[in-house]
């Protein structure tokens, strides 16, 4: 785990979210299990065990006693809605102010945007 990316068990939720984002943690399919996920980052199983209740208190994963815990329907949407309005807060938002300031209209904004190449 990386100590400069927040509280460890933000970024075991984090980690877990990402891979249903990504489609590699369907839904319906069983998360890991805080064991799991204490012995694999090496980390204590109450920590781990953080991350995921929080993601259940989310409503990402659910709980089935005796069993586990699982992507809950609808997450996989819930995650991309929460991200896309997170990213137009940090990156769109500013973009455009500063477009702004610069006296570039959203029309040539889009132009430059359409231009971009990535440079990989």
């Amino acid at each position: 785990m990386n100590e400069d990316a927040g509280p460890i068990f933000r970024q075991v939720a984090d980690q877990i979210e990402n891979a249903i984002v990504d489609g590699s943690l369907p839904e319906e399919s069983q998360a890991p299990s805080s064991n799991e996920l204490a012995a694999f980052h090496r980390i204590n199983p109450a920590t781990a065990a953080k991350g995921l209740n929080q993601l259940v208190a989310d409503g990402v994963l659910y709980k089935r006693r005796g069993v586990g815990m699982f992507v809950a329907p609808g997450a996989r949407e819930q995650l991309l809605k929460r991200r896309r309005s997170e990213f137009a807060d940090q990156y769109v938002r500013p973009l455009m102010t500063e477009a702004q300031k610069l006296g570039i209209a959203p029309h040539e904004l889009t132009d430059m945007i359409d231009r971009w190449e990535d440079p990989r």
